[in-house]
């Protein structure tokens, strides 16, 4: 290895995650992602929509049509994400799914540390 070429870094333990949730409105989403952010319990957004949905429901198969909304938040500020989408979202069971991200930018992932701080 020349002198320029380092070794990839290990990965460290998350610190940062992507947080999914959905509504049935484009204007719901929209509503989330600024909320979550103007809060500063996530750094940023994105609304993905419409997506269909199949899920079970009350004992009933059902299809919709929903926006998601991707939140990127730290891993300590996630149940403050969490208690935030559960109070401002008008679904009785709100889907929150939060995956780790193991690798990414140094320089976004202290971004999305200091805006959440």
């Amino acid at each position: 290895m020349s002198a320029e070429q380092t070794e990839p870094s290990e990965p460290t333990e998350p610190s940062v995650l992507t947080v999914l949730t959905t509504t049935d409105a484009a204007e719901k989403a929209s509503g989330l992602a600024r909320g979550a952010i103007r809060d500063r319990v996530a750094a940023c957004a994105q609304i993905v929509g419409p997506v269909t949905s199949v899920y079970r429901w009350e004992g009933e198969v059902e299809t919709a049509q929903e926006w998601q909304v991707l939140l990127k938040t730290t891993v300590a500020r996630y149940a403050d994400l969490e208690s935030w989408l559960t109070s401002h979202h008008d679904y009785d069971t709100p889907e929150i799914i939060a995956t780790p991200v193991v690798r990414g930018s140094g320089a976004y992932l202290d971004w999305v540390r200091a805006e959440t701080s």
